[in-house]
């Protein structure tokens, strides 16, 4: 965590520099066995960005009918933000969901409730295990990986899911997190 010190700091100083708004983003997730949860990020969004949300949900890069929300150059999105998230800086405060135990370093990555609401029931599978700040689709491809390639991966994690497959994983996530492609 030292090494993290003060990026977190640094990072914090900039969000709260750029517009005054809150550091951090509270948002309700659904962990292993379905359990809601309080998963925190560094904000990368506007204020009003729920508010927006409505507006741009026809351009959902994953189609109007998706279950989950993602808009390539999202224009919510502040200068930090667009560059913290570039580099998964965004994901560091979720070190602490794992150490308050809703987390895990791999898994597949939480949901949100609305979204799981839609799950079908082989998608529900993806609840079996402890969500993760990295998963195998953070890896390859992020997220220019559609929601059915999200729930193969992390459905083939889960299947292989071992001490050697997460360690792999989090040696990969070091030169993807890096590179900084495929994030939005």
């Amino acid at each position: 965590m030292t090494v993290f010190g003060p990026v977190f700091v640094g990072t914090a100083l900039a969000i709260k520099l750029e517009d005054g708004g809150p550091i951090l983003f509270r948002q309700k997730r659904v962990g292993r066995g379905g359990r809601v949860f309080d998963m925190y990020k560094f904000r990368s969004m506007v204020r009003n960005a729920e508010e927006l949300k409505a507006a741009l949900e026809a351009a959902n890069a994953h189609g109007a009918e998706g279950i989950t929300f993602k808009i390539k150059d999202d224009p919510r999105i502040t200068r930090v933000g667009r560059l913290i998230r570039k580099y998964s800086v965004d994901e560091f405060p979720q070190f602490f969901n794992v150490l308050n135990g809703d987390m895990s370093l791999v898994g597949p990555r939480p949901a949100l409730p609305k979204e799981v609401a839609r799950y079908k029931a082989a998608q529900l599978r993806r609840l079996l295990v402890k969500p993760g700040i990295t998963c195998l689709w953070q890896v390859n491809g992020r997220s220019e990986i559609d929601f059915d390639g999200q729930v193969r991966l992390d459905l083939e994690y889960i299947a292989s899911e071992s001490l050697k497959t997460d360690l792999v994983l989090l040696l990969k996530t070091i030169p993807a997190v890096l590179k900084g492609d495929g994030a939005y």
